[in-house]
């Protein structure tokens, strides 16, 4: 069950088209769950993709996928930095960075919206979200869209593409590790 999670929810990060993806897991027993993002961490790993536990709640955990390279190009970016540390962000190293929206996450029962730069999304489109809380937006899919809507459609057609193409070669036998791409 985990990695058709792994499959159908996070396709666009396993192929290195995106920084990272996230989804909630039901699971019962929180032993079997550390054990399966061990397993998952190991064969990964050396293809650059890297397993966090960001949040449980009652029987359900939030699990973040994600490529660290990728996501220290993108906090490292000097706007999304600043934009970071006006919002309490000591450090944006990536494992100070995750430290911190961990923490964030279980202090409130909401997201802290500036999640969405941890996966991927424009600083622009984040921004966006924040000043109009999350209306008006020119069009929405993998995210809610403030800035270039043409260019959006373009990744959000690709990531349907590689979730579609994923989904059924896992169907057709293909392991995740294969799917993987070494980056």
């Amino acid at each position: 069950m985990f990695e058709r999670y792994l499959v159908q929810h996070c396709s666009p990060t396993l192929a290195a088209l995106k920084t990272a993806n996230m989804f909630c897991f039901p699971f019962s027993s929180e032993e079997d769950l550390k054990r399966q993002l061990r397993i998952w961490n190991e064969r990964l790993e050396r293809k650059g993709v890297s397993l966090l536990l960001l949040r449980v709640r009652k029987k359900s955990a939030m699990i973040y996928v994600f490529r660290r390279f990728l996501l220290q190009r993108d906090l490292s970016d000097p706007q999304t930095a600043y934009f970071l540390s006006c919002r309490g962000y000591p450090d944006t190293g990536a494992d100070d960075a995750l430290g911190h929206l961990k923490r964030r996450l279980l202090e409130k029962e909401n997201f802290p919206h500036e999640i969405g730069l941890f996966l991927g999304y424009p600083l622009r489109d984040v921004i966006g979200f924040i000043r109009n809380e999350g209306k008006n937006c020119k069009c929405a899919d993998c995210w809610k869209v403030y800035g270039d809507e043409r260019e959006a459609k373009k990744i959000f057609e690709a990531f349907r593409k590689c979730r579609e193409v994923y989904l059924r070669l896992w169907k057709e036998g293909r392991s995740v590790s294969n799917l993987t791409v070494a980056a």
